[in-house]
């Protein structure tokens, strides 16, 4: 089972969604666990702040370490087997290669490098304002990543969109191994009943091909159309 520990203020954003669909059902059978640690239980502050003003002057307001160092080693604890994620618009671009990756670390396999993993937990820190104090990820060592070229209000987002792609690299979490995009020949384009679908006066059809009967014709329209 691989396990995701999520630090972040607002677990309430995106608990729904890992609670639902085939994410949640993968918690229910406990393929894979997601744990929250908010910074807020774990300042020192009494007024349970954990936003400071930036050194240097700037807009906004940074989440300071203390607190977001807390909530990580709360989450860490005496794991030997672990990885820490930043999210950062100039970290390394997330992929389907990297999902993968990153779910090796949950069993026992070889990685694109050719090394077998070992992390049996993920870390992800949920960064949100103007930003995490940049001592906090040289402490943990931890890997910046990005999901691409733009910049979020936050981290969770993030997180639950490296969630859901490498869980479904964990065996059991799918339905069907061939569910998998990379191990079938799959398409961008998907059809279903009705062969004629009509719609405000126009008629769409499902490609002949389809419904052909001819399978390796089928195949070769389906890499024709492939998108990843």
């Amino acid at each position: 089972m691989i396990h995701f520990h999520i630090v972040t203020l607002f677990p309430e954003s995106i608990e729904p969604y890992l609670k639902a669909s085939i994410i949640g059902k993968a918690q229910q059978k406990k393929k894979i666990k997601v744990s929250f640690y908010d910074p807020k239980d774990y300042t020192r502050d009494k007024y349970g702040r954990v936003d400071r003003r930036p050194y240097g002057g700037g807009p906004g307001m940074v989440l300071e370490p203390d607190a977001m160092l807390r909530a990580a080693s709360k989450a860490i604890g005496k794991k030997k087997n672990f990885e820490v994620i930043f999210f950062s618009p100039a970290g390394k671009q997330f992929d389907e290669s990297m999902a993968k990756d990153l779910a090796c670390a949950s069993q026992t396999c070889t990685t694109r490098k050719g090394k077998t993993a070992l992390s049996k937990h993920i870390i992800f820190i949920c960064g949100h304002y103007e930003g995490i104090d940049a001592r906090v990820a040289e402490i943990l060592k931890a890997k910046l990543i990005s999901v691409g070229p733009y910049v979020l209000t936050g981290g969770e987002l993030p997180a639950a969109t490296v969630i859901d792609a490498v869980a479904r690299f964990v065996p059991g979490v799918l339905g069907k191994a061939e569910s998998l995009e990379n191990s079938r020949v799959s398409s961008s384009e998907v059809y279903t009943r009705p062969d004629v679908l009509e719609w405000k006066g126009k008629k769409y059809k499902v490609p002949e091909v389809l419904k052909s009967g001819n399978h390796a014709k089928i195949e070769e329209w389906k890499k024709s159309t492939r998108s990843i």
